[in-house]
């Protein structure tokens, strides 16, 4: 006799950001490469940066975001059982920065685990969060995406150097009854590892696949290369996530790519038939911020009252590895 499966309802019921108060703008990168506004901006949209301060780390990101999701919606996190940090740039090797989040905010009873997926980590964690609350694992999730890029930003080289900046976003992702309302609609995901030799930071190992790597600590990145990937597999995650929801580009009230370069969204709505005007990114104010670029995007439109109950978003992150993961969300809150 087959037993049935309850599925339960999750949906995001509150969010958070936070930026460092340091501001790198594009004049003052001219200072330090040959580069200039101009040339930025034409290039990459970006105009300025956040920087962490030297006794700032990425677990402090994480606090500062969770305690200004705190501050916006009456929510706790003292009863999360599920603690996911998405990030490439923990404090330690371990103990997790997930670990030190539920240390700091004094979580009694929740798992606690860091997740790798670079600039497509924030989603990854979403999703992972939802699908173990709608199998009925766990029923509350603390999802953060952070990362801490100018400790590991080359500043002479001035292709990545105008890139990146630091910065969290924190979610709450919480079961509600059975799944009559789909807040996550559809999912789609997928990585191409031979590709990661064209955005790496070295670690214990200085080659892949057999040829060397540059032997440095730093961030290096072939940007042609991951450009042209990215303008081809966005587009055509984001047609297999809509196939699966039944919907058209039309019923999208807002996209959410990571923001790793205007010009590179810019292309990537133009492939996928999605007004620009219709898409959230957080690049302009603050750079490149990996896995914080979705949330931080998020976490301002929704303070400034762009995000409205009801509306479909469309977030998709990809990064490094090379990995993408694309989610449909129904907005709550």
């Amino acid at each position: 006799m087959q037993r049935e499966t309850t599925l339960y309802s999750a949906a995001i019921t509150a969010i958070g950001g936070y930026v460092p108060e340091k501001v790198l703008t594009n004049d003052d990168l001219s200072k330090m490469v040959e580069t200039n506004d101009t040339w930025i901006v034409e290039r990459t949209g970006i105009r300025e940066r956040r920087i962490a301060g030297e006794n700032e780390y990425t677990s402090d990101l994480c606090f500062a975001a969770v305690e200004n999701m705190l501050s916006r919606y009456p929510v706790t996190v003292r009863d999360a059982d599920l603690i996911l940090v998405a990030t490439h740039t923990p404090d330690y090797p371990f103990p997790s920065v997930a670990c030190q989040v539920q240390a700091r905010f004094g979580i009694e009873a929740a798992g606690a685990v860091d997740l790798n997926a670079t600039c497509a980590g924030f989603v990854y964690g979403v999703h992972m969060a939802a699908g173990l609350i709608r199998a009925g694992l766990h029923r509350k999730a603390l999802v953060i995406g952070a990362d801490l890029l100018s400790r590991t930003t080359d500043y002479t080289d001035r292709s990545t150097c105008i890139l990146f900046g630091d910065g969290a976003g924190a979610v709450l992702v919480e079961q509600g009854g059975s799944d009559e309302e789909h807040r996550f609609l559809a999912s789609h995901s997928g990585s191409d590892g031979t590709g990661g030799k064209h955005v790496y930071r070295t670690g214990m190992r200085s080659d892949m696949f057999g040829e060397p790597l540059r032997d440095t600590k730093l961030i290096v990145q072939n940007g042609g290369a991951v450009y042209k990937w990215a303008v081809q597999t966005v587009p055509q995650g984001m047609r297999a996530l809509l196939e699966k929801a039944g919907l058209d580009s039309g019923a999208i009230d807002w996209f959410v790519p990571h923001s790793a370069n205007l010009r590179m969204v810019e292309s990537i709505c133009e492939k996928s038939g999605v007004p620009i005007d219709k898409t959230l990114y957080s690049m302009v104010r603050y750079g490149n911020t990996s896995a914080a670029s979705i949330p931080l995007a998020l976490s301002d439109a929704a303070a400034d009252g762009r995000l409205r109950p009801g509306q479909t978003l469309l977030l998709y992150g990809f990064g490094g590895g090379l990995t993408h993961a694309g989610l449909l969300v129904r907005w709550t809150i």
